[in-house]
């Protein structure tokens, strides 16, 4: 068997079967794979907002539910097949005024169109967020992303691993963060999606069903032109555990 297929089946049966921490609040988003263009800045700003989630505080973290975000992330194009991108990140919770909710540093690369039988690139992140927003105040993710069309229909496959570098549960083995984008192109200006994210417990610990996190994301991409793009999307919760409905916006500009 050649090593790009046994390199495919082992990703998807650790997606298949590894559980995950659950979708990033802040930055509600499947990986594609193309990166910004050398020389070039993508500017994209999130707004999203939690309508139903978590009520109480747990383990120090505020309550989800009526939190409004708002993302900034500036990514350069450094090489052809590098990019390194700078996030602020701050929110909004009922009865307090907006504030800084931390900041993070990502560097990704990819490999040439021709390598692969299917697109690869690959994300790696540190964040440092504020205690009432993670418990823990350093935190890494390295996520993978796997993209492969079948005419107007694309997939995008997210095998996300998380962990925290310092904090309450910087000692615990690393989470599986699975997330999956199904698109389809209608026209030149607007794309269907559904995303999917989950979230059922550590590498080493897998949670009850009840306490498990499903949620699907049915959306839109509006391409006002091949510099701007528009994506909404509204999420629903598949079990009562976490978020149960989001409402999420992400606008990009290239420049």
């Amino acid at each position: 068997m050649p090593r790009y297929s046994l390199l495919v089946l082992a990703l998807l049966s650790v997606a298949s079967a590894f559980p995950a921490a659950g979708q990033d609040p802040f930055e509600i988003q499947v990986y594609e794979y193309e990166t910004v263009p050398r020389g070039r800045w993508d500017l994209e700003t999130h707004v999203n907002y939690t309508a139903r989630g978590i009520r109480g505080f747990e383990a120090g973290v505020a309550p989800s539910e009526g939190q409004t975000h708002l993302t900034f992330e500036l990514t350069r194009g450094i090489t052809n097949y590098f990019e390194l991108a700078g996030y602020l990140v701050t929110a909004h919770r009922d009865g307090t005024n907006p504030e800084i909710a931390g900041w993070r540093v990502r560097p990704r690369f990819r490999l040439p169109e021709d390598w692969l039988p299917f697109k690869f690139s690959l994300s790696t992140e540190f964040g440092f967020p504020k205690r009432l927003y993670e418990e823990n105040s350093i935190t890494f993710e390295l996520r993978p992303i796997l993209e492969r069309s079948f005419g107007r229909v694309q997939v995008d496959l997210n095998p996300v691993l998380g962990k925290a570098i310092r904090g309450p549960t910087s000692s615990e083995f690393w989470d599986f963060e699975p997330g999956a984008r199904i698109g389809y192109t209608t026209s030149k200006t607007l794309d269907l999606s559904l995303e999917y994210y989950g979230a059922t417990g550590s590498l080493t610990h897998v949670e009850p069903a009840a306490q498990q996190m499903h949620q699907l994301f049915p959306g839109a991409d509006i391409n006002f032109s091949p510099a701007v793009v528009l994506n909404l999307g509204v999420g629903f919760g598949l079990t009562n555990a976490g978020n149960r409905l989001v409402y999420k916006s992400r606008l990009g500009w290239i420049f």
